[in-house]
């Protein structure tokens, strides 16, 4: 009879015990399961959320309008951690002859630096284009809203997320940089050439830059009938100082640096670089 017992207790304390076990991997899961998006590893990036660039916008040679560059902060984006940045210009020539307000505003995955989603408003001369994609790396098809899916590209970026991934770029001046990494592979190559380096004054002061003229083939700001060229500061954070290009052929505009904030970066080794 007591062998009996004792057989009972240590079985009781056995049971115990694996509940116990599983209680705490089950707890792990869940912790797991509940883990913030932050700890989702960030490639190493010159910029930081939080950061806000302002810009006066010529049209046409006049001062018509402003603009804005901004890393929102970081978003979630079909269960990732992504970027959130947006873009914005409007401004109208003399008279109100011609308008434009054209937003870009793109979700960068923190760790691959893939584009995930892509929303593209331009008003124009009266126009209104929309156009809303998501993009999903890891199939290799982007979606415009309202289309069938369609075949992408590995590594894919759109117009926004582009510009941020060449600031991350070792750019230097008499080099050609060619890439297949537009997410509409209609539009590849994306062409990046270093034309030189300028120091120049704006409203926010005085830069050492490099001048860029990106090409894609797109009907955006950098399309190949745009030939723009784009200033960025020549030091660790890559912002943009001054751009030059053109609207339907004809329209210039215009965008010089008037008033620049930088962000805060998140703390650890996997951060971006500090102001």
């Amino acid at each position: 009879m007591g062998c009996a017992v004792e057989t009972l207790a240590a079985r009781r304390r056995v049971s115990r015990a694996v509940a116990r076990c599983v209680a705490a991997f089950a707890g792990l899961l869940l912790a797991l399961s509940a883990a913030p998006l932050s700890a989702q590893p960030q490639a190493r990036v010159p910029w930081a959320a939080g950061e806000d660039l302002e810009y006066s916008v010529k049209l046409a040679g006049i001062s018509s309008g402003s603009g804005t560059m901004q890393v929102v902060g970081i978003d979630t984006m079909r269960g990732r951690a992504a970027w959130r940045l947006h873009f914005n210009i409007k401004g109208s020539t003399p008279f109100g002859t011609y308008h434009v307000d054209d937003s870009y505003d793109s979700w960068m995955d923190v760790e691959s630096l893939y584009s995930l989603r892509f929303e593209q408003n331009l008003y124009e001369g009266g126009r209104h284009t929309p156009r809303y994609y998501n993009i999903f790396p890891s199939r290799g098809v982007f979606r415009q809203e309202g289309k069938e899916e369609r075949k992408s590209v590995p590594d894919p970026l759109d117009d926004a997320s582009f510009f941020f991934f060449v600031r991350s770029l070792p750019l230097e001046v008499g080099k050609e940089y060619s890439f297949d990494k537009y997410f509409n592979p209609d539009a590849n190559p994306v062409v990046i050439k270093v034309l030189r380096k300028d120091t120049i004054d704006v409203p926010a002061g005085r830069f050492a830059t490099i001048v860029l003229q990106p090409t894609i083939k797109t009907n955006g700001i950098f399309s190949k009938d745009g030939h723009a060229e784009i200033w960025l500061s020549d030091d660790d954070h890559r912002i943009l100082v001054q751009l030059q290009t053109r609207f339907a052929k004809v329209i210039s505009l215009g965008l010089q640096l008037k008033h620049v904030t930088y962000g805060t970066p998140a703390p650890g080794p996997s951060s971006g670089k500090k102001p």
